[in-house]
């Protein structure tokens, strides 16, 4: 599963300044970045954040986008706050039969960059949340799928996405352990040849080859990770840089 991220400016940037320039992408920065949360130090997919995103409209161009799936038949409000809390992820295995992603993932897929993801581990009935990132530091860009959701009531279009997931890797099998999945699950990291092919109209994921060269697990060797302050409940510390420090739990055996 992937329902926290940490993502910066920078990295939600880098994919329009590679393609367009650094001035574009400052402009961008002046443009769009306060209609976000940016940045996100920690943020938990359940509290919905808006971000960046680049879809296959506008794969040079980044949009700002809520996480948390509406799908585009959504009637109401009421009802597209129900589906966006069931649709923080999109298992990669399944979407393209699943009501809610059937038409994305065929029509509107989306590139989400961060700079990590957090995910728990459980030992002895407690958890123990890890910071999981590139390991030369390089951003990590996420296969998403986007909808636009038009309330009816006021006429807003409201452009939204799902990661999608994938079976875990070696690194992602030591830590995310709960005993409530049938197995470790990790979000889909794309490499860099794989960002534009993602986004091409004419890849058809129908086809189960097409869909298993997409959702592979990416390389351990290529990810590091460490255990960080707590997440939820009195202990966490909020939206802060310090929030993806290193911190030692004794209780906790090394995963290594």
């Amino acid at each position: 599963m992937c329902y926290d991220l940490s993502v910066s400016i920078k990295t939600q940037l880098f994919l329009a300044e590679e393609q367009s320039g650094t001035e574009v992408a400052q402009q961008l920065a002046l443009k769009l970045v306060p209609q976000t949360d940016l940045p996100l130090h920690h943020s938990s997919g359940f509290e919905h954040p808006t971000l960046l995103a680049y879809t296959q409209a506008s794969p040079q161009m980044p949009h700002v986008a809520q996480w948390g799936l509406i799908p585009p038949w959504a009637k109401d409000w009421p009802q597209a706050q129900q589906w966006r809390a069931k649709t923080l992820n999109a298992r990669g295995e399944t979407m393209v039969s699943k009501p809610a992603f059937r038409e994305a993932a065929q029509q509107f897929r989306c590139l989400i960059p961060v700079d990590g993801f957090f995910e728990h581990h459980h030992h002895q009935a407690k958890t123990y949340p890890y910071y999981i990132y590139a390991r030369d530091a390089s951003p990590l860009v996420l296969a998403g799928l986007a909808s636009e959701w038009v309330d009816r009531e006021t006429g807003e279009v409201l452009l939204t996405f799902s990661i999608v997931t994938t079976r875990g890797n070696a690194l992602l099998t030591k830590i995310h352990n709960n005993p409530k999945l049938a197995g470790p699950r990790m979000p889909v990291i794309l490499p860099p040849e794989q960002w534009h092919r993602w986004l091409d109209p004419a890849l058809d994921l129908s086809y189960p080859t097409v869909l298993d060269s997409l959702l592979r697990s990416y390389p351990e060797e290529k990810l590091a990770a460490h255990t960080v302050a707590r997440l939820r409940g009195r202990e966490y510390a909020g939206n802060l840089p310090s929030i993806k420090e290193p911190v030692a739990y004794e209780a906790l055996p090394n995963l290594s």
